[in-house]
Order: structure tokens, then sequence, then C-alpha cells
């Protein structure tokens, strides 16, 4: 991961943008680090919103955390007969 200076970035934006379609780019402020650069060329609107949403990942922690089933109990609370061709 590159890390470039604020004002370097001014001097350089579309460079900068072009280099984060490729890898993540901190940007700095006195050495430290303030901003992150991600591309997001040929994704969709939708995906770069949810995707950045604190709330679409607070759901993502919560989901994980839930205890997972395997596929024969999923058919079980479903119903679902497994058929000949249907194999666990």
């Amino acid at each position: 991961m590159k890390s470039i200076g604020v004002r370097d970035l001014q001097k350089r934006v579309k460079e900068c943008v072009d280099e984060a379609q490729v890898d993540r780019l901190v940007i700095t402020r006195r050495g430290k680090p303030a901003a992150l650069l991600i591309g997001v060329e040929d994704k969709s609107w939708d995906a770069v919103i949810s995707q950045s949403d604190p709330a679409f990942w607070k759901f993502v922690r919560a989901r994980r955390a839930q205890p997972t089933l395997s596929i024969s109990e999923m058919r079980k609370r479903l119903g679902i007969k497994k058929g000949k061709e249907q194999k666990d």
C-alpha cells in the first residue's frame, strides 16, 4: 500500500485516482495517516454506497456472529425432502 502527502495529492490527483484503482492509497498529513483513497471504478453506485456504510458493516458483523445451520438442518426446518440428485 502506497502513501502520499496531502500537498502532493493536490498536484497529482488524476495519477492518484488511477493508482487507487490498483491498490489503496493512504493520504497523509504531516506524516500521519489522514484518509484512505480506494478505487471504485467498475462498481455500481449501490455497491459503493452500501459497502461504505457503517450500518451495513454493523449488520454484517452481527450476522457473522450468529450460528450457522447445515444444509440438511435447513432442509428439515423448511420441510424440503432430499431428492435423489441432491447430496449434502
